[in-house]
């Protein structure tokens, strides 16, 4: 078999088996076409492939100007296809079981203070509709519910229960968790369901999902992109404001605010307590800053001492 044949046959057991979301078999799809790609010009079938060639094509990643954390997902895409060939009996070993793709640093989230987050909401008139109601009701819920952005474009109307202020979000891997709706978020929502969302409704069109743009269809990712950068424009808000920079916020102000990292993993639908663990970096730079701005001798004045030496 193809490249192409075995990368459908493997996208078809992702999506069977595991099932793994359309953004990551997508994600797979675009690293095996790029290795497919790869391949042909050196006339490589996957039987041909080896753990030596695997460390090339991953250094050719790397001088192509790919970022490190890209080149990392795509050798954790190569591993998986190839653990998967060599299971099915497509070929006989799996060369890429001691291939790896490098250790991400750990990258401290951006995050906006809670005044920032508060002048970008206030900026937002509800009273404008329907377009101000709609991007009032986003931004209010990315904060308070911390919504993936692709969880926020695909929400239905029916997945928000009112009686107990709870949205029912399907998340990565098609698993569903259940996550508070904020007081102020479920008034901005109320507000753009009463008054805005029929006005966004093209008569004909079927509407699904519960935001939808001017031409009555659902947003994209890219279309929120830049709606929360022109929105974060106009109050002078830096450049790099993005969507998922609210979902950040969202988990370090619950973190410095008391609450159980645990609790935060469940909402954010994180399934390893490791990936939470990042906020708490937040948390601790944060601390620093206020010893060193508060407490009487927490200022530094000299160049930090040496750590003593055991004797």
């Amino acid at each position: 078999m193809n490249y192409g044949a075995l990368t459908e046959q493997f996208l078809l057991y992702l999506a069977a088996e595991r099932g793994l979301s359309v953004n990551y078999r997508e994600g797979v799809r675009r690293s095996l076409s790029r290795f497919a790609h790869w391949c042909t010009e050196r006339s490589l079938e996957p039987a041909d492939i080896t753990e030596p060639l695997l460390a090339e094509y991953r250094l050719d990643l790397h001088n192509s100007g790919l970022m490190p954390s890209s080149c990392r997902i795509a050798m954790v895409h190569l591993r998986r296809f190839f653990r998967y060939l060599c299971s099915s009996q497509i070929i006989p070993s799996n060369p890429a079981e001691l291939v790896e793709g490098g250790r991400p640093g750990m990258k401290v989230p951006e995050t906006l203070a809670a005044s920032q987050v508060n002048a970008l909401l206030e900026s937002i008139d509800p009273q404008e509709i329907p377009l101000g109601a709609r991007d009032r009701a986003m931004l209010e819920m990315l904060y308070s519910s911390g919504l993936r952005v692709s969880e926020l474009i695909s929400l239905r109307p029916e997945q928000v229960d009112w009686d107990e202020m709870f949205l029912r979000v399907l998340g990565k891997g098609q698993k569903t968790r259940y996550v508070p709706l904020g007081g102020m978020a479920a008034t901005a929502l109320r507000h753009y369901m009463q008054h805005a969302r029929s006005k966004l409704v093209h008569s004909g069109r079927r509407a699904t999902t519960l935001f939808l743009s001017v031409r009555g269809t659902a947003l994209t990712r890219e279309r929120i992109r830049q709606i929360i950068k022109e929105r974060a424009r106009t109050i002078g808000l830096p450049e790099n404001v993005y969507p998922h920079i609210m979902r950040h916020s969202f988990a370090t102000h619950l973190l410095e605010n008391g609450a159980d990292l645990r609790v935060i993993q469940d909402m954010l639908g994180h399934a390893d307590l490791a990936t939470t663990q990042i906020y708490t970096h937040v948390e601790k730079k944060r601390l620093v800053s206020l010893h060193r701005h508060f407490h009487p001798r927490g200022k530094i004045t000299a160049a930090p001492p040496e750590p003593p030496q055991e004797s």
